[in-house]
């Protein structure tokens, strides 16, 4: 162990704006059909409630996503550059990460999530794990925007991380909550953060990909229940968080496949005719009519490359399970 050991730094760059969090909700649900943005399924409650539907047997995409992991990482880490600076997005617990540091062996780790306060005591124990490991908590909403910023900069320089090639990881399919507009604007400003680095950088994420319904229909729809439990505390989020007045238990879970679109969609039906109000406005619902919640893009090999390619990578190699129902995508910055 060195005689200084590394302390995990942290930076703050999302500051919550309870002003803008009402705007955003009472403009979804004044749409035709009304839709909340799927970041406000994630309170700490929604948080757990995730945790425990990747331990369901009906939710593949973690565990089979951690399976092409374990199995490819000594092949990964041919493609991705040793001693790279490892960009985690939604780090959360930083386990996913963590785990393939003995294959990647990054030379610094940059763990994103919207929060710092929840990155903090995964830091200080990673941190105390790999002693020598300069570390970065980044509290930023990459999904508005993604970009490092001069604090993050500065950190970097100070580490002499700054002209190190850029791996920046994306696990876990969230690149499927985002349309595929949506998806190719955040990878272009992925591949921006890549090229600010050294050469031989790039992007290394994991993607669901299409299978018949009969698997993806129950991993979003499980038998006990969890998961509509997960999309009705949604409400009890916009409750607190917009003064409102939603009933939970008068809301019912559906999610189904859209074929047409390849996404998994999640909705909240009402069970009758009701008014939801909140201070200064209200909204009428009828009993059927649904209210938007989440999409999960479902993708082809083939298509997702193309979209790589399209933002400004270059050469990509993917991994998959032998069933081909996901993959883990290595593209060149």
């Amino acid at each position: 162990m060195p005689s200084t050991p590394c302390l995990p730094s942290f930076v703050q760059l999302h500051r919550p704006d309870d002003t803008a969090v009402r705007a955003e909700l009472v403009a979804g649900l004044a749409l035709s059909p009304p839709r909340i943005a799927p970041k406000f399924l994630y309170d700490a409650l929604g948080s757990r409630l995730f945790d425990a539907i990747t331990e369901l047997a009906e939710y593949y995409p973690t565990r089979t996503e951690a399976a092409i992991f374990a199995q490819h990482a000594p092949d990964m880490a041919l493609a991705v550059p040793a001693g790279a600076v490892l960009i985690d997005l939604g780090a959360g617990s930083c386990a996913k990460a963590a785990r393939l540091f003995p294959a990647l062996r990054p030379a610094a780790y940059v763990a994103v999530d919207i929060s710092v306060d929840y990155l903090r005591a995964a830091l200080d124990a990673l941190q105390q794990r790999h002693p020598a490991l300069p570390m970065l908590g980044l509290g930023m909403d990459f999904s508005a925007r993604l970009a490092l910023g001069p604090q993050a900069a500065d950190w970097l320089a100070t580490s002499g991380a700054a002209r190190l090639p850029r791996a920046v990881f994306y696990p876990g399919s969230s690149i499927g909550n985002f349309s595929s507009t949506e998806a190719l604007a955040l990878l272009r400003q992925a591949h921006v953060v890549c090229a600010e680095g050294g050469a031989g950088g790039g992007l290394l994420i994991g993607v669901d990909r299409v299978k018949p319904r009969a698997v993806l229909e129950p991993a979003y729809d499980d038998a006990l229940g969890v998961t509509a439990a997960f999309n009705r505390n949604l409400l009890l989020n916009v409750n607190r968080l917009l003064g409102a007045d939603f009933a939970p238990q008068a809301w019912q879970h559906v999610a189904f496949f859209n074929a047409e679109a390849s996404r998994i969609e999640m909705h909240l039906e009402p069970t009758r005719a009701q008014t939801v109000r909140w201070p200064g406005g209200e909204r009428h619902f009828s009993a059927g009519e649904r209210l938007h919640t989440e999409n999960s893009y479902k993708w082809e090999p083939a298509d997702f490359e193309a979209l790589l390619g399209e933002a400004g990578f270059g050469a990509v190699r993917h991994w998959s399970d032998q069933r081909g129902w996901f993959s883990v995508f290595w593209a060149e910055a």
